[in-house]
């Protein structure tokens, strides 16, 4: 396991290679059967990654519930539909919080905008780098965006005005949180550099 990022560690913490006990055990739960399979030879950058695996999971496991759901909707190989709705529901929640009074229907309209801003956060630091650019940039992009997957349709008129504050709202809250949550995975990554 490389220690380049501690999105790169999130991410390959939980990845589980097809030739792992993990994988084995996993299979049999959905298939309720054993399948006979070749037997790699275990070796010793296998039980390193799981001891480094086992450092940046304890870290994760020490966050409070809404970052650690966070940080699994960003970084995890695999997503649950659960995982999912905690985190977007918890960006949701920090966003509303910091924005000004609005009206139930924007409220409303806002929970969608809210998920829209977080596919494209997630797109934007997949891989772990953050080197992807951001794929729904335009407000006219955005706007099809959020019809063609939540049918909610926004008005083009006045967009600066009426979303514009709220999207990069968003963006902050999801950039605070991804922080928070990743700072005690770069602190076991800068003790397990130091202690190596």
């Amino acid at each position: 396991m490389q220690l380049n990022s501690a999105r790169q560690a999130w991410h390959d913490c939980f990845y589980t290679a097809w030739d792992s006990q993990g994988a084995f055990i996993e299979q049999l739960g959905m298939l309720g059967a054993m399948v006979q399979t070749t037997e790699r030879q275990r070796h010793a950058g296998h039980a390193a990654h799981q001891v480094i695996a086992g450092q940046v999971q304890a870290s994760i496991g020490e966050l409070a519930a809404h970052l650690r759901a966070f940080g699994n909707f960003m970084y995890s190989p695999r997503l649950d539909v659960d995982t999912q709705e905690t985190a977007e529901e918890s960006v949701f929640i920090v966003v509303t919080q910091r924005a000004p009074r609005m009206t139930a229907a924007k409220r409303e309209k806002l929970e969608y905008v809210v998920k829209g801003v977080m596919a494209r956060y997630r797109y934007m630091h997949q891989g772990g780098q953050s080197a992807n650019n951001d794929p729904l940039a335009s407000p006219e992009g955005f706007r099809a965006w959020l019809d063609a997957h939540y049918g909610v349709r926004l008005e083009s008129s006045n967009w600066e005005r009426d979303w514009g504050a709220f999207i990069s709202l968003a963006f902050e809250c999801c950039e605070d949180m991804d922080k928070e949550a990743l700072s005690p995975v770069a602190a076991a990554i800068y003790e397990m550099r130091r202690a190596a």
